[in-house]
C-alpha cells in the first residue's frame, strides 16, 4: 500500500535498519555509521528494548548516551567470539553472496584506491551476525565479484565449511533504494523490499549482478508515529539522516 503520510526517504532508512535487529534479545548491537546508529537506538527504544549500545569504548549506554555498565574489551571479545553481537557495517563493494570489501579496489597488489583496510571483517562476519548499510546504491558498489574479500559471504563461508557457517549470519543489506537479504536456495542476494518512490527498474540498473525478485515486491515498512516522533524530535532532531539521504 502506498504510504499517504510525509515520510523522507531517510526515515524509511532509518526503520530499515532498525529492523535488523527485531527479535535479536540481549546482545550487544554494533552499529557503525550514523543511519545505523539512529536505527539502533531507534530499536531499543521501541521494539527491541534488550540490545545493549555502547560508546564505542568501554562503556554500555543507554538511548540517551547515560552509561549504563563497563564493557571491558576482554568481555567485548567474549561476546563477539559466542556470536552475541550483531554488526550493521558499511561496505566499499559487496557481491551478490553478501562478501563485503572494505579493503582496496583493484588489484590488492597495485590497488587503484587503497580504503581501510581488512579490519575486523572476517572475524565480525564468521563469528557473529553482520548486516551492511549502503548510503548510494550503485553498481560500483553491487558487484558481481568483490575485490578483496573482507566480509565472508555466503558461498565462501559455506566452502570453508562448518568451522565458518556455525556463527555466519547475514540478516540483510540496507540501501538507500530498498532492503535485500538472502532467503534463496543458493544463498544469493533477493530484493526484500523497495523504498517508497522507487522502481524495481532503478534498482536493477544501479547493481552490477541479476537480483532475485520476488513476483510481488513489497514497500519497506511506514515508520509509526512513535517511530517518526522519536527519530525526529529525540533521536535526531538535527536532521542529520536528511545529509546523508535524499528523496532523489
Amino acid at each position: 500500500m502506498t504510504p499517504t503520510r510525509t515520510v523522507s526517504r531517510a526515515e524509511y532508512c532509518v526503520v530499515a535498519c532498525a529492523e535488523a535487529w527485531r527479535g535479536d534479545g540481549e546482545i550487544l548491537a554494533s552499529p557503525m555509521g550514523l543511519m545505523p546508529s539512529v536505527g539502533a537506538r531507534l530499536a531499543r527504544r521501541t521494539f527491541s528494548p534488550g540490545l545493549l549500545l555502547t560508546d564505542g569504548e568501554a562503556m554500555l549506554v543507554g538511548p540517551d548516551g547515560t552509561v549504563e555498565g563497563w564493557l571491558p574489551y576482554r568481555r567485548h571479545l567474549a561476546m563477539v567470539t559466542g556470536g552475541r553481537r550483531h554488526v550493521m557495517m558499511g561496505a566499499s563493494q559487496i557481491d551478490r553472496f553478501g562478501n563485503q570489501n572494505i579493503s582496496c579496489i583493484g588489484d590488492w597488489r597495485q590497488p587503484t584506491r587503497q580504503l581501510l583496510g581488512v579490519r575486523g571483517a572476517p572475524v565480525n562476519t564468521l563469528n557473529n551476525p553482520v548486516s551492511y548499510w549502503v548510503p548510494k546504491h550503485s553498481a560500483r558498489v553491487f558487484v558481481p565479484k568483490v575485490d578483496v574479500v573482507c566480509g565472508v559471504g555466503h558461498d565462501n563461508a559455506a566452502a570453508a565449511g562448518p568451522s565458518a557457517t556455525r556463527f555466519h549470519r547475514i540478516p540483510r543489506v540496507v540501501s538507500d533504494l530498498g532492503v535485500f537479504d538472502f532467503a534463496t536456495p543458493d544463498r544469493s542476494m533477493r530484493l526484500a523490499s523497495l523504498h517508497p518512490g522507487v522502481t524495481l527498474a532503478r534498482v536493477r540498473e544501479a547493481t552490477g549482478f541479476a537480483l532475485t525478485v520476488p513476483d510481488d515486491v513489497p514497500y519497506t515498512r511506514e515508520p509509526t508515529e512513535d517511530e517518526l516522533r522519536l527519530i525526529r524530535e529525540v533521536i535526531d532532531p538535527e536532521g542529520l539522516r536528511d545529509r546523508e539521504v535524499s528523496d532523489r
